[in-house]
């Protein structure tokens, strides 16, 4: 949904910025995703409103550089804002090809609006340096130097000074942007409400452009990984790498060995094949010549195991008769009772 050319004539100046400005809130306040395409047409129609005012202010041009915000009529005090909104449109623009130069585009925005404020003493604030490329496109700015441990600790002070600032800001706009919008504040009050305005977008624009310096570099250091070599190494051919094991003691390396020295240096079948031919082993035939039948065989071990069974049947009753004859012998020469002497009288 853009606005034709006839509707930005047909539009004043004060209709165009309040108009960015209100579909900028709606953005904000929106619950749908930031890539779909009734965001993104509320986004490109209030750049076009806000474009368009800007071509408007530099042909009246109120503003003169010599001049402080005291000398700057309150009614126009609030066209100040016009960077600001467009940086802060811009950031809002979908779109992964065109990222990196949404982020440059909306930062030149939000630093042309802190110069212009700094020059008019709208806020003492100091401003951040302005990034700017080496011939070779690598930033030179501060960004790129390594932060000290003091400088992040005052960033980090400056970041929470500036919350707090906009917290007091954001109360004081409420309790006078009902009278302001009504058209019932006086002078005094429009004067003070587009003087808070001023003051919570400089600190929205610090916030802005410290947050599109970090995105900056994290997109040049992808595409710089991106970047095939420029000069790539011929793949080099490296020898196989040998096994090792490693051991828990002298006895474990004993046995395995350093550098595997007690690996099997052929198979079973190459061992085979090179006693055959050595002679060294009988062929399978004539192994099979020289072993007896397995029938005649196992008649043979039978008759073996039948032959110590039988002489140590005859050997048992020979000691048995023995030592039977001996107790006889023992009975006659000792009559019974013999040898029991205990508990006589």
């Amino acid at each position: 949904m853009t606005t034709s050319e006839e509707e930005l004539q047909k539009l004043r100046l004060p209709d165009l910025l309040e108009t960015g400005r209100q579909l900028l809130e709606e953005v904000e306040a929106s619950t749908q995703p930031m890539g779909s395409k009734l965001i993104q047409d509320k986004v490109k129609r209030a750049l076009e409103l806000l474009e368009k005012a800007s071509d408007m202010l530099s042909e009246l041009d109120p503003f003169s550089q010599n001049e402080d915000c005291e000398e700057i009529a309150s009614p126009d005090l609030k066209y100040l804002m016009l960077p600001a909104l467009k940086g802060a449109l811009t950031l809002k623009l979908v779109g992964t090809s065109r990222r990196f130069n949404y982020l440059q585009e909306a930062r030149e925005h939000f630093m042309n609006f802190l110069t212009q404020s700094h020059n008019y003493h709208v806020a003492d604030f100091q401003l951040p340096w302005a990034q700017s490329s080496s011939p070779e496109g690598n930033p030179t700015t501060s960004a790129i130097l390594e932060p000290t441990l003091v400088a992040m600790a005052s960033q980090r002070q400056a970041k929470i000074q500036r919350y707090k600032q906009n917290k007091a800001v954001e109360q004081k706009l409420s309790t006078l942007k009902s009278a302001v919008e009504s058209g019932q504040a006086d002078e005094e009050r429009v004067r003070e409400y587009n003087l808070l305005q001023l003051r919570r977008w400089i600190n929205i624009s610090l916030d802005e452009i410290e947050s599109i310096d970090q995105e900056i570099e994290i997109l040049r250091e992808r595409d710089v990984s991106r970047e095939p070599a420029a000069s790539p190494l011929p793949p080099q051919n490296r020898p196989p790498i040998k096994p090792f094991i490693l051991t828990r003691n002298v006895a474990q390396a004993q046995v395995f060995g350093a550098g595997y020295p007690s690996l099997a240096t052929m198979t079973v079948n190459d061992w085979y094949e090179q006693h055959q031919k050595c002679k060294d082993l009988a062929s399978g035939q004539e192994v099979e010549k020289q072993a007896p039948p397995p029938l005649e065989s196992h008649k043979a071990s039978q008759e073996e195991g039948k032959e110590p069974e039988q002489k140590g049947e005859a050997e048992d009753e020979d000691a048995h008769h023995h030592r039977m004859q001996q107790w006889d012998d023992w009975k006659d020469t000792h009559p019974r009772g013999y040898g029991n002497r205990q508990n006589m009288g």
